[in-house]
């Protein structure tokens, strides 16, 4: 995609970027020391990649088995829809469930992936029952549980134009 209104990121930019997805919580003084600038242009710097979006927010990334939420779950969701309106309803749905992490609107045999977390089968058997298979439009759910979580990042690669 092709974002004319946005400024291309410098190698100072990237480093930035990229030390705050590995640590959300650095003060702008290491950071300023980790990327050879001052604070003041640290500050600078990150309130313009802010404004143009390239950053989104800062979060705490949360160990979900100690919140009780023992199974990881990738859910394929199929829809019989006909109009833009009950697709809206859907993802409308979709986005309000507690446990959906992610949803995403996918090419192939189902038209919705979503990440979802429950704390054992018999919520992972309320949420497709009660919860998924009761929106209106929703005509075929497959669900695969996560035996092993192999990897699992928010960090975005970070690389120059020319990589």
């Amino acid at each position: 995609m092709d974002y004319p209104n946005l400024k291309p990121l410098d190698e100072l930019d990237r480093r930035i970027v990229r030390t705050l997805q590995a640590d959300g919580r650095i003060s702008n003084v290491e950071l300023a020391r980790r990327v050879s600038l001052s604070p003041p242009a640290v500050h600078a710097r990150i309130r313009r990649l802010e404004e143009q979006g390239y950053i989104t927010g800062y979060r705490g990334m949360v160990q979900r088995e100690y919140l009780g939420y023992d199974m990881l779950c990738f859910v394929h969701v199929g829809t019989a829809l006909n109009s833009p309106e009950q697709i809206g309803e859907v993802r409308s749905a979709l986005a309000e469930i507690p446990e959906v992490l992610e949803c995403h609107h996918v090419t192939g045999d189902f038209d919705y992936v979503i990440k979802v977390v429950v704390r054992n089968r018999q919520d992972l058997d309320h949420f497709v029952v009660n919860k998924l298979a009761a929106i209106a439009g929703i005509d075929r759910i497959n669900t695969s549980i996560v035996l092993t979580e192999v990897k699992n990042t928010t960090q975005i690669p970070v690389v120059s134009n020319t990589d």
